[in-house]
């Protein structure tokens, strides 16, 4: 981690918001929240040159969400999440070239090159996968809090889905379960406003969708999505209050993406002009940035350092990709059933 050219400030509060944030998480945030972004560009490069196939969905502009929630993740808790998951796997700690392998079915990868962009997993980070059907991992997601509920370890499950899965049937049949059982779960909704092209008030009578669990009695918040600290702070009491046995709560996290859908949507359901605005005016690095400096935490050639380093792992995770051998065709053969 690159050192400040300056004094070291004390734990500080970001305009009067609690918890207090140290010099050192400021600059944690920072680079995660960079190590995605230039992740995702390399990845959508990758796609562009053939070396990644299928689905693939880019979680740029987001990425405040995942590290705001991951800041307040302790061990035993676990996260499941849909197929926009590049950023939550990193945001979990697991290894970039790992993640690249997978992107471009290679051996190496977390799911041995047979998930792809939206099916790997990590047992050793609790991350029990990206979902490739909308919706689907909503009860799954709140099957987990059950086990931790059942095996009294203390987790909590942070389940995510998006605004154009908050209309299936699965998620309301689960906060039935979740709230009639009081289960540790989270559930976050990552409002980017289009689903997979369809603008939110086109396909959702009621858009505020943080209290879509009103009628289990679940609270929920609405999450200014594109300020990882304003994400930390509601994570703070959504896990604090789950893991003191208060139940199921819902997070309406407003984001927005700036890349399509998916590799293959252009997006013209949108203005240029409306993606840039949110750039210049939103963007949750940049915002990070400017608190930094502005904060004096860190000097300008402090953040280039950070930013050389988040280059180099993504140069390598490309380059393990990219050299890790293809799966043997035995593969299609294992794990896909376990002798009990």
């Amino acid at each position: 981690m690159a050192k400040s050219s300056s004094k070291a400030k004390p734990a500080v509060k970001s305009r009067g918001r609690k918890p207090a944030v140290s010099r050192d998480e400021f600059l944690k945030y920072y680079k995660d929240m960079l190590l995605i972004r230039r992740f995702e560009e390399k990845a959508g490069q990758m796609y562009g040159m053939g070396l990644i196939g299928g689905f693939c969905h880019l979680y740029i502009g987001q990425e405040a969400v995942v590290v705001g929630m991951q800041a307040e993740l302790e061990a035993q808790d676990t996260v499941i999440t849909t197929y926009r998951d590049h950023g939550h796997m990193l945001a979990c700690g697991m290894d970039p070239r790992g993640v690249m392998a997978e992107l471009t079915g290679r051996r190496g990868g977390y799911s041995k090159g047979k998930g792809g962009s939206m099916h790997m997993f990590s047992k050793e980070k609790n991350f029990f996968g990206g979902h490739g059907i909308v919706g689907a991992n909503v009860p799954l997601g709140t099957g987990i809090a059950f086990s931790h509920m059942y095996r009294g370890n203390g987790g909590v499950s942070l389940t995510y889905f998006g605004d154009g899965a908050v209309n299936q049937g699965q998620v309301y049949e689960s906060f039935n379960m979740a709230a009639l059982w009081q289960l540790p779960v989270i559930y976050v909704i990552e409002n980017n406003r289009y689903g997979m092209g369809t603008s939110i008030e086109r396909a959702s009578a009621n858009t505020d969708l943080y209290r879509r669990g009103s009628a289990y009695g679940i609270p929920g918040e609405t999450v200014d999505g594109m300020d990882v600290m304003a994400v930390r702070e509601a994570g703070a009491k959504a896990v604090a209050a789950a893991r003191a046995g208060k139940g199921p709560i819902i997070l309406e996290m407003q984001t927005y993406r700036y890349r399509g859908h998916s590799m293959s949507d252009p997006a013209k359901y949108r203005s240029k002009e409306e993606v840039q605005k949110m750039r210049s005016e939103k963007d949750p690095i940049e915002t990070l940035r400017k608190t930094i400096l502005d904060g004096d935490h860190v000097s300008e050639d402090g953040l280039k350092e950070i930013d050389r380093e988040v280059k180099r792992v993504i140069t390598e995770a490309a380059e393990f990709a990219q050299n890790s051998p293809e799966p043997d065709p035995a593969e299609l053969y294992t794990d896909i059933l376990v002798e009990a």
